[in-house]
């Protein structure tokens, strides 16, 4: 990491105190990243970037003004924190307008190692022979693959560096890796697509190439021949992709300022008991070796894990600075953004914790139902409460998954169905930052023919 970038965020704020800013603060980041997709052994397409850039914000009498620039030019730099002045002052004041308080900042956590030196002096062919691998891998699998979507391999480095006038200044650098399939199996008579990816912080971490593709071949495979089923309702069962799905249209609800605007189904829930014993979801800022994971949010604030949901009781909203003002409570270390944005609510490594059921057993106690492995659109409302998704997999019968099911709607309400999350797996997978097991719901309505 580079010093030099630490001292010019601080410098910048310096510039724009003595300009007239009350407050003032810098966003630097620095990055590289490279992907690879491949088609019948032949690159399709390479694509490799560098970026760099700084955001700066300031607040002059409780208006703010934001800008951002590549240009680190110093004239540039003068230039462009005389417009984020001038535009403050043409802005709207706003009391709740300011940096995070003081009491909120403080001392960063020890989050461990976010930088594999591997990941960062990958040789550029890795991907390319990652990506030729799987495809290969992906056509020996079954003969009636005869087509790839997608396939192929990727890294990224990145460096934060973040000061402040209220005293806040740090930086950290982080790197992840990933691998991404995604086959197209025919019977002759319809085609099934389905995916699988893994991505990592570290590449000893990472899933082989090998069991990546095998893994998104057998999950189009196994569709072939899929057809609706009759409507009715029924236990159904959600794979940790599809739970870490529903995981994260949940915390949706949780956003702060939605919750404020009386915009969540959540809203007026807080302390109350919203699912069974069994559910906890967190957002963990401090896991390790987490993709989300970072010593300060994108205000300069600590990160923490909070509890959103403990042992089926709600806890928590996620917040900003702005947004905990408005509602008159305290930031979660949840400032969400790029050098190109204004901090808003995000969320870090979300985690439905793992029950101790397998899911085989899970599986077993269903006579009749639906485990779900893909589904269609966004049908999740966070405002209203209601959930009506396109949905395809296998359908259970007599504790066995049998016949492959396509074309069919699951719906329910949110509350319900977090109500009735009568299982919860051991098998905890994570989907990018958001990770969960293998869950299932008492009853839902399954929409077929």
């Amino acid at each position: 990491m580079s010093t030099n970038y630490e001292t010019l965020a601080k410098k910048i704020v310096q510039r724009a105190q003595k300009k007239g800013a009350k407050e003032a603060e810098a966003f630097l980041q620095v990055g590289r990243s490279a992907d690879v997709r491949v088609r019948d052994g032949e690159i399709e397409d390479l694509t490799q970037a560098t970026s760099k850039g700084v955001g700066i914000r300031v607040f002059v009498k409780n208006r703010v003004g934001f800008v951002w620039t590549s240009d680190f030019d110093n004239g540039a730099l003068d230039t462009l924190i005389d417009r984020a002045i001038a535009l403050a002052e043409m802005s709207a004041p706003n009391p709740l307008n300011g940096l995070p308080d003081r009491k909120d900042l403080g001392k960063f956590p020890d989050v461990g190692e976010l930088f594999d030196k591997r990941v960062a002096d990958l040789p550029p062919d890795w991907k390319i022979k990652a990506a030729i691998e799987m495809e290969k891998v992906v056509r020996a699998f079954d003969p009636r693959i005869k087509t790839m979507d997608s396939v192929g391999a990727g890294e990224a480095v990145s460096e934060v560096y973040l000061a402040s006038s209220a005293g806040v200044h740090g930086s950290y650098e982080g790197t992840s890796v990933y691998l991404y399939a995604s086959p197209v199996a025919t019977d002759g008579t319809q085609l099934q697509t389905s995916y699988w990816y893994d991505a990592k912080r570290f590449f000893e971490d990472l899933d082989t190439p090998e069991n990546v593709a095998k893994k998104a071949a057998a999950r189009a495979v196994r569709l072939l021949g899929a057809k609706k089923v009759k409507s009715q309702k029924v236990p159904v069962i959600f794979d940790p992709t599809m739970a870490a799905g529903f995981v994260a249209n949940i915390t949706r609800a949780m956003n702060g300022d939605a919750v404020f605007k009386k915009s969540s189904f959540l809203a007026n829930k807080l302390g109350q008991k919203i699912a069974p014993a069994h559910v906890t979801i967190v957002d963990d800022g401090l896991r390790s070796r987490g993709l989300a994971t970072s010593p300060f949010d994108g205000e300069g604030v600590p990160t923490r894990k909070t509890s959103l949901v403990e042992n089926g009781v709600l806890k928590a909203f996620l917040y900003d600075a702005f947004t905990a003002r408005k509602a008159k409570t305290r930031t979660t270390g949840n400032a969400a953004r790029g050098y190109q944005s204004l901090p808003a609510i995000g969320v870090n490594n979300l985690v439905l914790e793992a029950g101790s059921r397998s899911p085989e057993e899970i599986i077993r106690e269903v006579p009749n139902g639906l485990y779900v492995t893909a589904m269609l659109g966004h049908g999740a409302n966070t405002v209203t409460g209601e959930y009506s998704r396109g949905a395809n997999g296998l359908w259970i019968e007599n504790g066995e998954l049998t016949r492959p099911v396509q074309e069919v709607t699951v719906a329910g309400a949110l509350t319900d169905m977090l109500q009735n999350i009568d299982a919860v797996g051991s098998d905890l997978h994570f989907y990018g930052s958001t990770g969960a097991p293998t869950i299932r719901f008492k009853e839902l309505t399954v929409s077929g023919e």
